[in-house]
């Protein structure tokens, strides 16, 4: 067998050969309906990805600065000073619930002086209560803002990746009509297409479950310190002004 015959029938081969199955090509030969069904998973992902990468710096800095408050807290003998100090704890949820009921305790003790009725004792305390409710709800619904969305995502995108599966194994079954053969090379484009689509379903669900679960225990503990230190101002509050 002569060089030149081997060269040919190499050419001839490299001419006829299918080209190399990617991941990439598996998205962008996907039909119409599971191609939009990949792009809505990857911007889920990367949805929650983002939001990810922003809770965990918010959630971070607030425990963080709620730590450093409670040592100003303690160690400062005087609310005025606490006051002044918790500006610079704009992150601290623990900070904003005191800077409420610091400020309503101002009001209450000013309404009473110029009223001059020392019978609104306990309606001034109940209002610091109120106001301090308020603000712990206020922080709570600010550190779960977002967080939903991570909810969402983990429970609709394997449905989503189901949806883009049974899309790909139609295309599949089509193309077997479609041929008249059950090759490989026949079914392969569909049922990449559907591999696909669930792989990506888990990849934007799985993150989003473990963050979800992960931030709203982190955000219950911040919650819980939020109702003991209410429950430690308002002793002090009383104790000292009522």
């Amino acid at each position: 067998m002569s060089p030149e015959y081997i060269q040919v029938v190499v050419e001839q081969a490299e001419g006829s050969a299918e080209p190399a199955f990617t991941l990439v090509s598996a998205v962008t030969d996907a039909g119409p309906v599971g191609f939009l069904t990949m792009i809505l998973l990857v911007l889920f992902s990367v949805a929650s990805w983002g939001i990810i990468l922003l809770k965990f710096v918010a959630v971070r800095k607030a425990e963080q600065q709620s730590v450093q408050f409670l040592d100003v807290f303690w160690q400062s003998k005087r609310l005025d000073d606490i006051y002044g100090q918790s500006e610079a704890l704009a992150q601290s949820p623990l900070a904003q619930v005191f800077r409420a009921g610091y400020q309503e305790l101002l009001k209450v003790k000013k309404r009473e002086k110029d009223e001059a009725a020392a019978g609104h004792h306990l309606d001034g305390a109940e209002n610091i209560e109120r106001s301090l409710r308020r603000a712990s709800s206020s922080e709570m619904t600010e550190l779960e803002r977002l967080i939903p969305f991570l909810a969402t995502v983990g429970s609709t995108a394997p449905f989503i990746g189901l949806f883009g599966t049974v899309v790909g194994i139609i295309n599949a079954f089509s193309d077997i009509a479609k041929f008249k053969s059950a090759s490989l090379t026949t079914v392969a484009p569909g049922i990449a297409e559907a591999l696909v689509a669930t792989a990506a379903g888990l990849l934007a669900a799985i993150p989003a479950v473990i963050a979800f679960n992960y931030f709203g225990n982190r955000i219950k503990v911040i919650g819980a310190e939020m109702e003991n230190f209410s429950a430690d101002f308002m002793n002090i509050v009383r104790r000292h002004f009522f």
